[in-house]
């Protein structure tokens, strides 16, 4: 393809001019995937279009290259160590781009073998604790399940007195080559997954695994601040790798409900209950918080779903800083269950009363009769 005729590489992976590394890397993996020849045998134009995907991904993941491409267009690009004629050039990042891209597709990237080993499985433990630990943070010991080397077999996995063999698929390179459209792939060998040698003659203790179960006790240190779905990331916690490291243990973290107490952000919800007396005529009264007990005047008048704050009485900040508040709503309640009297009472009371005890009441029939009117 001509330079005249190429389009922009921008345009190409339609990401605009001042795109970071990983939008770029987004689209390029978007488009891969769209017209990969896997997934689009026989068709030339879906070829062309990775091909040309490819190019731009090249060039513009480079920032050597994409500084070059961006003061001279394509007319720089010759010579320079990109592509040429519409194919892939001597400087082509294989690893680089199908390595990183791809590696989740075809199963591991082009340059990785078994000389690094297989990472240990990622675990996950629930963790339920109370409203008051996750405010302020609290430490618990947990037992987790993990797999140990076998002692008999010293993690082989083979019977003592014999030895695993030589993978027959893979010959022992952990990994099989196989051709991919007009480029070669390698992957993990199904057989010997990864490991270059199968067992035999297992061993009987751990029949093979060269692991057996186990569990152990670890401290979590839980920071004040969390909340229901937050994790908590123990490294190398997790499974036992076989010739690379070990994997990690994530803890998710589930709060109790609290009989007093919501959460809204780093902000405590209380809701206090007052009866109409002490609603009308005020009162002062104990409100529960996280630190304890304290009086707070409630004004005469007070309505229904009012809300008081008391400052820096909430929640501690994840990051460290500060605290939230709390919020006092306050809930005037009705009384039932009246007798005679006190209902003889509460009548006179109104007949007494008139409009100008009740201004919520008042207001709103003046805004329905302006309504009807």
């Amino acid at each position: 393809m001509a330079n005249a005729e190429k389009r922009d590489y921008y345009e190409v992976l339609g990401v605009h001019k001042n795109a970071s590394e990983t939008e770029i890397k987004k689209a390029y993996r978007k488009q891969a995937i769209q017209f990969h020849p896997d997934k689009n045998p026989g068709d030339k134009a879906a070829e062309d279009k990775f091909k040309e995907a490819s190019e731009a991904y090249e060039i513009l993941s480079d920032g050597q290259k994409r500084a070059h491409y961006d003061q001279f267009g394509h007319a720089g690009m010759s010579g320079a160590g990109g592509f040429s004629g519409g194919g892939f050039g001597a400087g082509t990042p294989f690893g680089d781009i199908f390595g990183d891209i791809f590696g989740d597709i075809f199963g591991g990237g082009g340059g990785r073998g078994r000389s690094q080993g297989r990472r240990g499985d990622d675990l996950l433990y629930n963790m339920e604790i109370s409203f008051e630990e996750a405010a302020f943070g609290v430490e618990k010991k947990i037992e987790v399940p993990f797999a140990k080397r076998c002692g008999t077999c010293s993690g082989s996995g083979s019977k003592p007195g014999t030895d695993p063999k030589v993978c027959p698929t893979c010959r022992g390179a952990g990994q099989v080559r196989y051709q991919q459209g007009f480029f070669s792939v390698s992957k993990t060998c199904g057989q010997c997954n990864g490991e270059g040698k199968v067992v035999e003659d297992p061993c009987p203790d751990c029949r093979g695994k060269g692991s057996t179960k186990d569990t152990k006790t670890l401290s979590v240190k839980v920071p004040g601040g969390v909340e229901t779905g937050s994790r908590l990331k123990l490294t190398n916690e997790g499974g036992q790798g076989k010739g690379g490291p070990n994997g990690d243990l994530y803890v998710a973290i589930s709060v109790k409900e609290h009989s007093l107490f919501q959460r809204e952000d780093n902000n405590v919800i209380c809701e206090i209950p007052i009866s109409f007396i002490q609603a009308s005529l005020g009162c002062e009264f104990d409100v529960p918080t996280l630190d304890g007990k304290v009086a707070m005047k409630i004004p005469e008048g007070t309505q229904s779903g009012k809300v008081y704050r008391l400052k820096g009485k909430g929640i501690p900040s994840l990051q460290g800083y500060g605290r939230g508040d709390q919020l006092v709503v306050i809930r005037v309640e009705t009384p039932t269950n009246l007798n005679r009297k006190q209902k003889d009472l509460l009548e006179e009371f109104a007949k007494i009363s008139g409009e100008d005890v009740h201004p919520l009441k008042k207001g709103f029939v003046d805004k329905v009769m302006d309504f009807l009117s």
